[in-house]
């Protein structure tokens, strides 16, 4: 009698273990054992708090090198400040930390994520002389808080590098919350000291590059003048009084020559006054200070040589600076309009809106004008910008072109 087979009459319930082929064994809910792969691998903190540690072990070579900047120049120039060379030397440190500046601005930018806006950058084009330049460097109060930054930061990134490269190999469960504490502090230093000046430093900067602006104006407007006077009514005078001259000595020889020359010398004074009339316009024109703004534009339209369209909307007249600032610069373009824009038709409009006086001179010409196409434009931004005003250019290739000026209102004094 033949024993059964191992394999026959066996029960198949789940209490049989014969391999990892079959399903239902491992318990898990697919089925499966478990054994066919591990979870991916992934890092023990995200890249936020790498970021943060990578600063903070960034801390101390930035710092050495900040504090031995700071200290150096600040000895070497504070040493020297009683030589020739002291004080330009120091100016110049201050011009290099502000760079320094921006690099610690681009590494907490990067690593810390902290949005820190650039400070407006020196006018050291507009500042005149050597000297000149060299003081607003010594004032510049970015450069010095960015020393002190320097300077106050060498323990602080010691510490920080000591402790996260310390918790890195035995505090590393809760360097995550050590390194994000630290990174604050490091945030909170960069924004109170490399942050940008505050509203007055800013506005005390632009005051001082408007008055280089407001300076360089009034000295061209004074050479324009000493240019005109000598070149028209003072020329036009010296023949006048050599004409005379001849004539007096002509008058009794020959008096039917000397009345003739007095006749020529009488033109000459008419063409002279009508000179100096014209100069005094280009100065401060008579109906501008009699009538206001919307007799003198329109005097200044009916000399265009296109026909233009003036509407002054002002119920009180603006100071007289802001007064003349408007009828130049409507001058200006107008002029403009006639020599360059081939129009047929321009217009001129004037209003207040609140604290404002806003111009616009429209034309339909050919268009393409630029603030640097050596049209004067250029100049009368910087003019209107150095009282607060804007001036904005939009003139497309094919025309037409829009320029609006925009400039404080301030009441007239009675």
């Amino acid at each position: 009698m033949t024993a059964p087979s191992s394999a026959a009459g066996r029960p198949d319930g789940p209490d049989r273990h014969d391999g990892p082929d079959r399903p239902g064994i491992s318990g898990r809910p697919d089925g499966t054992d478990g054994t066919d792969g591990f979870p991916p691998p992934r890092p023990a903190y995200d890249i936020h708090t790498w970021k943060e540690i990578a600063h903070l072990l960034l801390n101390l070579p930035t710092t050495v090198f900040g504090f031995v900047y700071a200290i150096t120049v600040l000895s070497v120039g504070g040493g020297l400040a009683v030589t020739v060379i002291g004080l330009p030397l120091l100016a110049l440190s201050l011009l290099g930390a502000r760079q320094l500046g921006k690099l610690e601005r681009a590494r907490a930018r990067a690593l810390l994520g902290v949005r820190v806006e650039e400070p407006s950058p020196l006018p050291l084009a507009r500042g005149g002389g050597l000297l000149q330049r060299a003081w607003m460097a010594l004032k510049d109060p970015v450069g010095w808080r960015t020393l002190l930054y320097d300077v106050i930061r060498l323990p602080w990134g010691i510490l920080t590098f000591c402790t996260v490269l310390t918790s890195l190999f035995v505090l590393w469960p809760v360097l995550p919350y050590l390194a994000r504490g630290l990174a604050n502090v490091d945030r909170a230093m960069v924004r109170a000291l490399l942050s940008p000046s505050d509203e007055l430093e800013r506005r005390i900067a632009e005051l001082e590059s408007d008055r280089g602006v407001v300076v360089d104006t009034a000295a061209a407007d004074l050479r324009r003048i000493e240019r005109d006077l000598h070149d028209g009514a003072q020329a036009r005078l010296v023949n006048l009084a050599m004409g005379l001259g001849l004539a007096k000595e002509k008058l009794l020889e020959d008096p039917d020559t000397a009345a003739e020359m007095v006749a020529e010398a009488h033109g000459e004074v008419k063409l002279a006054l009508q000179e100096l009339r014209d100069l005094a316009r280009g100065i401060h024109p008579a109906v501008l200070t009699d009538r206001g703004l919307d007799a003198a534009l329109s005097s200044v339209a009916a000399r265009c040589t296109v026909p233009v369209k003036v509407t002054v909307d002002l119920a009180d007249r603006p100071a007289a600076a802001i007064e003349g600032i408007a009828y130049f610069t409507v001058s200006e373009l107008l002029q403009n309009v006639s020599k360059h824009s081939a129009a047929r038709s321009a217009s001129v409009d004037v209003w207040r809106t609140a604290d404002r006086l806003l111009i616009q001179v429209h034309d339909d010409g050919r268009g393409g004008a630029v603030l640097d196409g050596g049209t004067g434009m250029r100049g009368l931004a910087d003019r209107l910008g150095a009282v607060d005003g804007l001036f904005v250019v939009d003139s497309p290739t094919g025309g037409p072109t829009e320029v609006t000026a925009e400039l404080p209102w301030r009441d007239r004094e009675k």
